[in-house]
């Protein structure tokens, strides 16, 4: 009974509507990641340049940000089901079209980028409403189980897509890579067909700019729900180390300039940690105090993230036991940030009303795709001033620090509580 309770609460699954999704969203997930695997490896066997490599964080973000906060409008607005249906047919339609040009051989820089742009605000319109109908499908009592579940998925698919696709492009090229992301997202559109009409309850106005100002000003209200934004930028701005992959794996632990084994092990390790932590989350449901629940959540990171830092600048060139020790901490990094996107998460989907979780799931893509960007640049510009592993270890301190100021600053985040379930 007591492993029972410590595995993922699965009670979600019972709902039919949502466990076609869920086992839909297992198949769509790793296509998915085999076109972010895909897009960058073909710009650079275009060009050899990692310039433009880096133009997808340009070409991916804004139109995140954007249709993020303008599809979260949309989701208050129109029938969800109908979004569902069109932006899942948009990523199909990309998807082919990602797929055609591989297979037509036009080597053209532009029009790949286009397509990752236009790919990228259909998914920022679809995500936020995916999310915003899980109240509808499964009830409030269940919903971090169902978050929970989620998230596991897609950090599984963090891991398997990868894999999977540096495994395949030297035998198969990028074109076998579009067209099996095509065909699984036919899974979610199957899905997505068979759910019934969901329409917003007091939906008012229109879908416009003012819909999206109406939606952060209701957020600026809501100090609890504010506060799950502020606590999660804390935790990426200062605590995602992942821009110092690359120079940890080759200067603390010795692996080649190019990537190797401690390179990869670093990128593994926190979706792998996330992913064990939603198999062991049957703990998550029975959480009363969900916001203390996300401020530990985030203190364990900062630390894991510290214990990091502390075994890279340990290493001093070489592998093994530090090597094994930084990978660890990575992955109990990852368990900690799954618990507290799940309860985050939760809290954005029972606390708030139906009018407005549309929009409030947008502003939860922006920070959730931005955070880790402006982190990128944090570290990198840090670990150029004090080195990577100071850097890491600095920025883990500093999330410690600045959640826990955070939480003293609005004690009502801290206090926010649900009614327990069995």
């Amino acid at each position: 009974m007591q492993i029972r309770g410590l595995l993922a609460d699965t009670r979600p699954l019972a709902v039919p509507a949502f466990r076609r999704l869920w086992i839909a969203n297992i198949v769509t997930v790793v296509g998915a990641q085999l076109t972010v695997v895909a897009v960058p490896a073909q710009i650079y066997a275009m060009t050899g340049s990692s310039a433009y490599v880096g133009l997808t964080g340009v070409f991916g973000l804004v139109p995140l940000i954007a249709f993020g906060l303008w599809g979260g409008a949309l989701a208050d607005h129109m029938d969800r089901r109908l979004l569902l249906l069109v932006t899942t047919s948009g990523l199909i339609a990309t998807s082919a079209l990602f797929w055609v040009q591989a297979a037509a051989g036009w080597n053209d820089v532009w029009v790949l980028l286009g397509l990752f742009s236009v790919q990228q605000a259909f998914f920022a319109i679809n995500q936020p409403t995916r999310t915003a109908i899980l109240p509808k499908l499964v009830d409030s009592s269940l919903l971090p189980a169902a978050a929970s579940l989620n998230m596991t998925v897609m950090q599984a698919g963090a891991i398997a897509g990868p894999l999977v696709a540096g495994v395949l492009i030297p035998f198969t090229g990028f074109a076998w890579l579009y067209l099996a992301d095509t065909v699984c997202l036919l899974a979610t559109l199957a899905a997505v067909i068979s759910l019934p009409s969901l329409p917003v309850e007091g939906v008012t106005g229109t879908p416009g700019l003012r819909s999206v100002i109406e939606g952060l000003t209701y957020l600026a209200g809501q100090p609890v729900l504010l506060m799950s934004f502020v606590v999660d930028v804390i935790a990426m701005l200062f605590g995602m180390p992942r821009a110092l992959f690359p120079e940890i794996a080759h200067v603390s632990f010795g692996g080649p300039d190019e990537g190797g084994l401690a390179f990869a092990l670093l990128f593994a390790a926190i979706p792998a940690g996330a992913v064990i932590g939603g198999v062991l989350s049957g703990w998550v449901t029975r959480i009363e105090r969900q916001g203390l629940a996300v401020v530990l959540s985030i203190v364990v990171w900062g630390l894991a993230i510290t214990g990091f830092g502390l075994a890279a600048g340990a290493a001093d060139g070489s592998a093994g036991f530090w090597l094994a020790v930084a990978v660890l901490m990575l992955a109990v990094g990852g368990a900690a940030d799954m618990a507290s996107a799940a309860f985050r998460q939760t809290m954005l989907l029972a606390a708030a009303s139906d009018q407005v979780r549309g929009r409030l799931q947008g502003v939860f893509i922006v920070v959730v795709a931005g955070g880790p960007r402006l982190a990128d640049v944090a570290h990198g510009g840090a670990a150029a001033v004090v080195g990577a592993s100071v850097a890491a270890a600095g920025g883990g301190v500093l999330t410690v620090v600045g959640v826990v100021v955070a939480a003293l600053a609005v004690p009502a985040f801290v206090r926010y509580r649900v009614a327990r379930t069995a």
